[in-house]
Formats: structure tokens, sequence, C-alpha cells
């Protein structure tokens, strides 16, 4: 279904600023069809490039009531209406003022009371704004005489231009709602009217004198968007608590008439429920962060005894298998510092990748000048994937460093390292690409047979807990020489 711009495009003569008032006006005209108990129906006159002669107009919008049953069981958006149907709606386009009459509509038997309201914008109508009043229950109750009396002085300012407001919307999800709640306030800031559901957000702020009669200040409720909308007459939200339990929202909906601010509209609603739940998702999310937290902090002790034990041993075995297993250890570390400022089931890996350059950078202490260079991102992965695939690059990037350049660049050693870490997503893939420009891998050298713990555990991390694949590969001369290394799992982890 084409959407209410590309309608006023298409068959329309109205421009962008035009059209974004519209726009505006059906973000907040659920308000309007609650105040009324009616169907509401938006129309702009037909003008087709194509068909300059065509007469009648486009349907733009449609919204229904929460609080009545609908008397348009059918879509009429982007519909075209002929004149002869809606006669009230082109004497309203003529006269630029609200026409009040009756039309006939189809699978209604009587004729249905309508208004037409003229939708102003830069002194000039833009659109009509059709009013589908359905029967009453009955005569209407004072709280139906209330939010009439709104609605009409709320179409005074449509056909004014001074509904909708350009700051604010008035209605939209999670705001409040004609039904939870409706205070009218005066030009003076006295209460005129409370709807029940209003006194009793009221009560659980703790005021249960009436209300009627009375201004915020006198009940003992601060309400600053009450004085900003009365001041200024701006629409405006506020939350106000009592204590940890209770919450209320207030949002301020002033009415006008000549540029002068009349009185305004409080919508309330009870958002205890949802804010209490929104603290136990903080909560929840500051016990995860903690957490990942404390889980860094003991790796972090683990490799700093690691690193003790290994600078207090004699033998170079012992100490460089120590040292590699300390840097391991602080490999699986990152990701939960990373984790730990973002807790979730899922972590930016490129935020890894750089604290595993560092880590590498700052662990090996090379006899030569190497540079890391990092090209492309992996996005966003998976913990179950991100901290074995963290380890494996940590230990290929370290092989890279320590062992690809010993030997190698003359005598005086002028030889300048790369080691280039190549990262992208491909057909449902995490690749890595590890290329540097180094001696390259004996000839003997086989990766089912690998000669050290570190391409071991590669090897396993790699195939058997990632499902992955991995090849290592030396590079001939021609074509630069050094070692390449591809490494390819599926983002998608198997059972």
């Amino acid at each position: 279904m084409a959407t209410l711009a590309e309608l006023a495009a298409l068959h329309s003569a109205l421009d962008e600023p035009a059209i974004d008032h519209l726009l505006r006006l059906t973000a907040s005209w659920s308000l309007l069809a609650d105040l009324s108990f009616s169907d509401m129906v938006l129309m702009a006159r037909v003008d087709e490039p194509a068909n300059r002669g065509a007469r009648g107009f486009i349907v733009l919008g449609q919204v229904r009531p929460n609080n009545r049953s609908t008397l348009i069981n059918n879509d009429l958006i982007g519909t075209t209406q002929s004149p002869g149907a809606w006669p009230l709606v082109d004497l309203t386009f003529d006269s630029g003022t609200r026409v009040v009459g009756e039309v006939r509509l189809e699978g209604v038997d009587n004729r249905v009371p309508v208004w037409c309201i003229p939708v102003r914008f830069n002194t000039k109508i833009v659109a009509v704004l059709v009013r589908l009043q359905g029967p009453l229950r009955g005569p209407a109750s004072l709280y139906e005489q209330a939010y009439l009396s709104i609605f009409e002085r709320l179409c005074d300012m449509v056909s004014d231009g001074t509904f909708p407001y350009r700051e604010d919307d008035v209605a939209g999800p999670g705001m409040p709602r004609v039904g939870d709640g409706i205070i009218l306030i005066d030009g003076a800031g006295h209460v005129e009217f409370a709807t029940p559901n209003a006194a009793n957000a009221l009560h659980r702020l703790g005021i249960y004198a009436p209300a009627e009669g009375r201004s915020f200040d006198e009940l003992g409720l601060r309400v600053r968007v009450v004085e900003r909308a009365l001041e200024y007459g701006l629409p405006a939200m506020e939350e106000i608590d009592q204590g940890h339990d209770v919450a209320i929202l207030f949002h301020c909906i002033p009415l006008l008439a000549y540029g002068v601010t009349t009185g305004v509209v409080v919508l309330l609603r009870d958002v205890s429920d949802l804010r209490q739940l929104n603290r136990l998702v903080l909560n929840k999310e500051a016990a995860v962060r903690e957490v990942h937290h404390r889980v860094k902090n003991n790796l972090q002790t683990i490799s700093s005894l690691l690193r003790l034990q290994a600078r207090r041993s004699d033998e170079l075995e012992t100490r460089t298998a120590l040292l590699e297993a300390e840097r391991r250890v602080r490999s699986i570390a990152v990701v939960h510092e990373v984790l730990s400022r973002e807790p979730g089931e899922e972590v930016v890996f490129d935020d890894i990748v750089r604290s595993l350059v560092l880590l590498v950078e700052d662990s090996v202490l090379a006899l030569h000048p190497v540079e890391i260079v990092v090209n492309g991102e992996l996005g966003t992965l998976s913990t179950d994937l991100a901290t074995p695939l963290a380890v494996a690059l940590a230990e290929l990037l370290t092989n890279a460093v320590e062992h690809a350049f010993t030997d190698f660049g003359g005598p005086n050693n002028e030889h300048v390292g790369v080691v280039t870490l190549n990262l992208r997503q491909e057909d449902g893939n995490a690749v890595a690409e590890i290329r540097d420009n180094g001696r390259g891998l004996g000839d003997d050298f086989s990766l089912e047979v690998p000669t050290s713990l570190g391409l071991s555990i590669v090897r396993d991390l790699i195939r058997a807990q990632l499902h992955g694949s991995i090849e290592m590969k030396s590079v001939p001369y021609a074509e630069g020489g050094g070692t390449y290394v591809r490494v390819v799992v599926p983002t998608a982890m198997r059972p």
C-alpha cells in the first residue's frame, strides 16, 4: 500500500511542506478519533498531471476509534471519491469553513452524521478531515460531553492551522491515550474535570482531594509541563514518580484560540509496571555486565600468576610455555572485556580485533620491525563464536610475528615485516585471511601434523569447535613470498 506522501505526490498538487503537515496530523489524529468516538477520513483534491480534467478526492488516511465500533469496514486509503458522493467535502473546500450534515455510507442503513473540517496550512486549505460519528449509547454522559467539547476545540485548531503542533506529535506508540485518563485544565491552570482513570492515577501519587476547581500546585503536585504548556502553548511530557513503585506519565496538549492558550488537555498513563520492567531489564544487564567484568578480572589474575611463574622458572622451554599460556588466557579475557561493556548474546568482533592486535604487539618481542595491518570487518558475532575465534586469530597473528621473519631480511635485519589481516562476511561465513611477507613455511610443513602447540590449538578450535576450515600455505616468491592462512567458519553455529 502506498504511503500518504506517495499518494499525495501522485494524485494531488500538494507541496512537500503541506504533505509534512498532513503527516503530522495523521500521526496525532487517533486522539481526535477517540475524543469524538468517530471514524476519521482525510481527503485531498485530485490533481493528476495526466488528467487535469478529473474531479474528485483522494483518500490519504483513515483512522478508527479505539472506544467505539467502526462505521467503515473497508479500507478507503488510496481510493478516489467522487464529489457527488461527498458534496459536503466539496463545499468545505470551497467555503473554507466547517460543514456539518449527513452522508450515506455503504453498509449503513441510516444516514450518518458527518463533520467536514478544513485542514489549513499557511492560510491555505490543503485537505478536509471528515468525521463520521456513530450512534452514542443513549444520552451523552458528562465525560462524553467533555470529550466532544475538547474535540471541537481541537477541530477549531485544525481549521486555524495550529494543530497538529510542529514541535511534537500528541499521539503515538507508548504515549497516553484517551482511555488512560484525561484532565482538562482551564486557562488559569485550574482543573475543570478529571476522568475516573485520571483520578486513580492521582491517587497513586498520593493525591486524594477532589481535583475540580483546584490547580496542581494547590493539590500538592508540581507538574512543570502544565506550566510550560500554559505559558508557551507547546505540548510536552513529564514522568512523575512516587517512590520506586509508582510512575505516572503526564502528556500536556495546549488548547489554542486565536493564538491564546485557553486550556490544556492532560493525558495521564500509569507506567509503573513498564518502568518496573525496565528496571528489571537494566538490573539484569548490569548483573550480566558484572559477571563478564569479574570473569575478565579472574582471567587477568590467572594471566598474572602464569607470568609470575614464568619469571621464576630457570628453564627456557618452561618459561616459553607459560608465557604462551598466559597470552591465550589474555586473548579470552579480551572477549569478556568487550562483553562487560555491552552484555548480550552477540558482540562487536571488530572491537575484539583491535584489542587482539594490541595484545600481540605488546606480548611479542620481535628482533625485527613488524607492522600489523587490519582490513575489513566481521561485524557482530555470537559470543559462542567470538571467544574461540579470538583465541585462534591471536595464535595465528602471534605465530606470524614470532616465526615468519626469523633469519630473514639480511645481515642487518633491515627487512620490515608486514602482517595483514583481512576480515569479511561471505555467504554466511566469517572469513579471516592472514598474510605475511616473511620466509614462508618449510617444505615438510603439514597442518595435519603441526610442530607447535599453538597450531594444534588453532586447528582443533577451527575444525572441531567452530566447524570451519583452515588452510595454510607458502606464497611463491614471484607473488611476494611469505605465508597465507585462510580461516572460514560459519556464523550460524551448527550443533
